[in-house]
C-alpha cells in the first residue's frame, strides 16, 4: 500500500505529501474497504488544541494520516526536509475534498457521504458536486444526539456503500466523534472537515489564493467572522507558537 512519509510538529506526525499523493493514498484505502481510517486536514488551531487538551490529542493519535492544512505547518515540516523534498504547497482541507471528488484514475470509483451540516447546506453540497459519485447525505441534530443516533448514521453509512465519509460536525466535535467511533464505524475513509461544507456549498468565502499562500488565512476569515473565530485564533495560534519555539529550543 501506499506508505507517505511524515515528520513531527508539535508532537503529532504530519504527513509530507502534496495533492497528489494524498488523494492516492486515500482512494487506495477506501476502495479496499478493509477498515475504518481517518484522516485530518491540521492547521496550528487543530495542533495547538491537541498539544493542549489531552482528550483532543489522544483523538489525534488515532487519526492515520494528517495533512498540512496550515501554511506553518508547511514552513516547520520543510525546516526539517533536505531543499530538494521541500514541500511547495500545503494540503488545505477543502481543496483536498475537491481534489478527492473530482479526482483521476482510482479516484473516480469513489462513492461519496456527507455527514453533518444543516439540510439545506448538504442540498447546496450536491448541486456543487452534482457530477460525482454522491453515494448519501444526513444532517444530525444539533445539541445532544437522541438515544440511537449513533446506530442510525452506521446504517446510513453501510446502506449507501460509501468509499469517503466527510464528516462536517465542526472541530474539535467531529474529530472526537471519528476517532472514539472508529473501531464500529463502516470500511471507509473518513475526513474531520470542518468549514469545507460551508466553503464548497457557497455559505462563506475562503480567502484569495494569495492571501493563504502567505499563511494569513486566518487574518481573512477573523475578519469575515470575528465574534466567533476570535477567541480561536488568539489563543491557539499563540499556542501553536509558543509550542514550537520551546520544542526548537529544547531541540
Amino acid at each position: 500500500m501506499i506508505k507517505i512519509p511524515t515528520r513531527p510538529v508539535l508532537g503529532y506526525p504530519i504527513a509530507v505529501t502534496d495533492y497528489r499523493s494524498a488523494v492516492a493514498w486515500i482512494a487506495e484505502r477506501g476502495l479496499a474497504r478493509d477498515r475504518a481510517y481517518a484522516v485530518e486536514a491540521a492547521n496550528t488551531h487543530v495542533l495547538a488544541l491537541a498539544r493542549h487538551d489531552p482528550e483532543f490529542g489522544a483523538a489525534m493519535r488515532k487519526f492515520d494520516l494528517i495533512c498540512p492544512d496550515g501554511q506553518p505547518l508547511v514552513w516547520s515540516l520543510n525546516a526539517q526536509l533536505p531543499e530538494d523534498e521541500k514541500l511547495t504547497d500545503r494540503v488545505y482541507g477543502p481543496t483536498l475534498m475537491e481534489k478527492t471528488l473530482h479526482g483521476e484514475g482510482a479516484a473516480k470509483d469513489l462513492n461519496h457521504f456527507f455527514l453533518g451540516g444543516k439540510e439545506n447546506t448538504l442540498t447546496n453540497l450536491r448541486q456543487h458536486f452534482s457530477d460525482r459519485n454522491i453515494a448519501g447525505t444526513y444532517s444530525p441534530p444539533f445539541g445532544e444526539w437522541p438515544e440511537g443516533e449513533f446506530e442510525k448514521i452506521v446504517n446510513l453509512i453501510r446502506d449507501s456503500r460509501a468509499h469517503c465519509v466527510w464528516v462536517g460536525l465542526g472541530c474539535p466535535k467531529q474529530e472526537l466523534w471519528i476517532a472514539k467511533h472508529l473501531d464500529q464505524l463502516p470500511p471507509a475513509v473518513y475526513f474531520g472537515i470542518g468549514a469545507a461544507f460551508a466553503f464548497h456549498a457557497g455559505e462563506v468565502r475562503q480567502a484569495p489564493a494569495l492571501v493563504q499562500k502567505l499563511g494569513l488565512e486566518w487574518l481573512f476569515r477573523l475578519a469575515m467572522e470575528p465574534k466567533r473565530l476570535f477567541k480561536r485564533y488568539l489563543v491557539y495560534n499563540s499556542l501553536f507558537l509558543f509550542h514550537t519555539l520551546r520544542d526548537h529550543i529544547r531541540g
